[in-house]
């Protein structure tokens, strides 16, 4: 007996001594594990190249012991899994979910509690997450701080903009790691809502390139019931440490066992397209929770948005005199503002462009009561969500659409009052479906109420997820803009198809994105899932909507026609009005032609924070698409068209720059060629400063 127990103690200590380690199935990844003193490690080898020191795991809990050290390893289980799954919408026709995986127990002597680390290893990276099993010792606690860490290598160079626990809605900087700290200023706009986390914090995504070569992106998937995760660098030791985004009271989390966090996520590769093919966020998500996701289409949509975007238009129905300041709560006894666009008219205007030239939907903002309170800087102000204004009709423009084979697309803009939407929801959406729409736009513009949580924090996580679910049973898709980065959850909820969760085009009429802007956004926003970007802005200066306006649109004509491309979504929008369409409805074509749905996508160029080109298969045909978006340098991309079938002969139509544009000085000066191709041939097209191109490739 004395034996046998000695052989269980040396079993032990053996287990708790030497490394465990898991390789993923292409041999190119090694995840190594240990527990050193006490203290759980792991570290992340790609082809003999150490990508993650070791680096330490853990927990500090409030008012208990942490979750940090005192650790033995006491079971470690390892397994493969290996499927192919259809996703409802995507940028393929088929993903491959195949990793190998272990799960290591881990036992805390002193305080009799258990831990759970699960890692699996995917060809493409790795995605860790802490489990806590039902226990006597571990059963309700508050996260006072998750220290994940994740140790570089070296300096390497970032694309990152500044942790904040409110908003993404900055320009990208690209810069040393070393330098975060001292640049952070300088990433931060203008924009006083803006709160960024003190210090050298970033977000996730976070993309980052080696000096020798190597593209590493960390990030998190399947956030659920927790709070959303930012990275804090120490400079000294190049190590990001995870920072959860608190809540009203200062904590970072309220769990109860059994629970688990998201996954902690690393995607890296010796080839930039690499990071923009990896599947990992979406393979670490459930499978699809709709039992019949038939009703989920993608969607091609104009607005009644743009003209608000740029001041040309209002949202109010009055913006004389603020309703709150009348003192009435009838409509119609004010005068109403020449500039309320969302008027039954002129909507119809826009239905019947669209209804021409074959879109989906029509998005209207500003049709519903209470704008003026709102912009009258009533903050406590909430929406109904029901309430149309009296110039906006909505049995008129219900029929009138479905004469015309349109939708329209609701809008919800919550005022950051979430409880407030919660508790409309259930009348908000039937009022959907009794009109016909069958998707919305949700905002959460201003401060979180209730008081003092954040857009990140896992109350508001826990909110976000609650309308998607709470939709699907109306049979209704969300574009939730406003909320936490996409993890990879619209695999799980396909009516999830879009998000904004960055600084997208509206910011164009705000001062302008930096050219570089959507050469880095599929390297980080995209990882996490499909974002409304809302492209397709024709005319760059904005005082021919708003002489108060000077904004100007950094980027080409052509360009404009490549984000329909390079930046995924399938909810995709033409920003601008209907009257400068019908000024160049030769590019405008590119935007009626492109496919929203996707049975193979390549990456045939890329360099984050330089160029993108990507060539995708449209779902169900042979048709392709190719779009370039390019930095602020004028480059010659140069492709070879061997994706094509060799069976087939295609005309290749091309949306490109002039020799002399610039999206300075001269952004709508584009041309446009038809040529016969075959599978094999070259193709070589000159990208202007902040240009690019579009090609349609199109079976004869």
């Amino acid at each position: 007996m004395k034996k046998i127990l000695l052989l269980l103690s040396l079993s032990l200590i053996a287990l708790s001594t030497f490394a465990q380690s898991l390789q993923s199935p292409n041999k190119n990844f090694t995840l190594n594990f240990n527990v050193t003193d006490g203290v759980p490690t792991y570290q992340l080898i790609y082809k003999n190249k150490v990508i993650i020191k070791p680096s330490k795991m853990g927990f500090e809990i409030k008012d208990a012991d942490s979750l940090l050290d005192g650790f033995s390893i006491v079971d470690t289980q390892q397994s493969t899994f290996d499927e192919t799954w259809k996703p409802v919408w995507g940028e393929v026709k088929e993903i491959r979910n195949h990793y190998n995986e272990m799960a290591v127990t881990l036992s805390q002597e002193e305080t009799a509690r258990t831990m759970i680390i699960r890692f699996r290893v995917f060809d493409d990276g790795l995605g860790f997450r802490y489990e806590f099993p039902e226990q006597e010792n571990l059963t309700y606690f508050i996260i006072k701080e998750e220290r994940t860490q994740f140790a570089m290598t070296g300096n390497h160079t970032a694309y990152w903009i500044p942790g904040d626990h409110d908003t993404q809605e900055y320009d990208y900087t690209t810069s040393k790691l070393t330098e975060i700290r001292g640049l952070m200023d300088k990433a931060i706009t203008q924009n006083a809502s803006q709160t960024p986390i003190r210090g050298a914090a970033v977000q996730t995504s976070l993309m980052m390139k080696t000096d020798n070569g190597l593209y590493i992106n960390l990030h998190e998937a399947a956030l659920v019931e927790y709070a959303c995760m930012h990275l804090q660098l120490d400079e000294k030791t190049m190590t990001f440490g995870s920072v959860l985004t608190p809540d009203a009271q200062g904590n970072k989390g309220h769990m109860q066992a059994p629970r688990h966090t998201p996954w902690r996520t690393v995607i890296a590769s010796d080839k930039a397209g690499d990071i923009l093919m990896s599947h990992l966020t979406l393979n670490l998500n459930e499978p699809c929770a709709i039992k019949d996701p038939s009703w989920i289409k993608p969607v091609k949509y104009i607005g009644v948005w743009w003209e608000m975007i740029t001041g040309k238009s209002s949202w109010a129905y009055t913006e004389d005199v603020p309703s709150v300041q009348l003192g009435v709560t009838d409509f119609s006894k004010t005068k109403r503002s020449k500039r309320h666009a969302a008027n039954t008219e002129h909507v119809k205007e826009y239905i019947d462009f669209a209804s021409k030239h074959g879109f989906d939907a029509i998005l209207v903002e500003g049709w519903n009561e209470g704008w003026e309170d709102w912009f009258g800087k009533s903050k406590d102000y909430v929406f109904d969500f029901l309430t149309p204004y009296p110039d906006f009709d909505v049995v008129a423009l219900r029929e009138y659409a479905k004469s015309k084979n349109v939708q329209l697309m609701m809008h919800h803009e919550t005022s950051g009052s979430a409880r407030n939407y919660e508790r409309h929801m259930d009348k908000a959406y039937q009022f959907m479906n009794d009109n016909n729409y069958t998707s919305v736009k949700s905002g959460y513009v201003g401060d979180i109420i209730p008081r003092g949580e954040k857009h990140y924090g896992q109350w508001m996580v826990n909110h976000y997820l609650y309308c998607v679910k709470k939709a699907a049973e109306y049979k209704i898709m969300v574009n939730a803009h406003e909320a936490v980065r996409p993890t990879g959850l619209s695999r799980t909820y396909p009516n999830l198809i879009g998000n904004e969760s960055a600084r997208g085009t509206e910011f164009e009429a705000f001062g302008g994105n930096n050219p570089d802007h959507t050469t880095i956004l599929p390297f980080t926003r995209l990882i996490g899932g499909p974002m409304d970007y809302t492209p397709g802005v024709f005319e760059m200066d904005m005082t021919t909507r708003n002489p108060n306006n000077n904004s100007k649109v950094r980027s080409t004509l052509a360009r404009q026609l490549a984000l329909y491309v390079t930046m995924y979504s399938p909810l995709q929008m033409a920003a601008d009005f209907p009257e400068t369409y019908n000024k160049h409805l030769d590019a405008f074509q590119f935007i009626k032609d492109v496919a929203l749905d996707w049975d193979e996508t390549l990456v045939l160029e890329a360099e984050p924070g330089d160029f993108i080109t990507y060539a995708r298969k449209e779902k169900g045909s042979d048709n392709w698409f190719i779009g370039r978006t390019n930095d602020e340098e004028p480059r010659t991309s140069k492709i070879k068209l061997d994706f094509l079938d060799a069976n087939k002969k295609y005309t290749a139509t091309i949306y490109r720059d002039k020799k002399d544009a610039h999206h300075k000085t001269n952004p709508i000066a584009y041309e446009i060629e038809t040529m016969e191709v075959k599978k094999g041939d070259d193709l070589s097209v000159f990208c202007a400063p902040g240009g690019g191109y579009a090609v349609s490739v199109v079976v004869r």
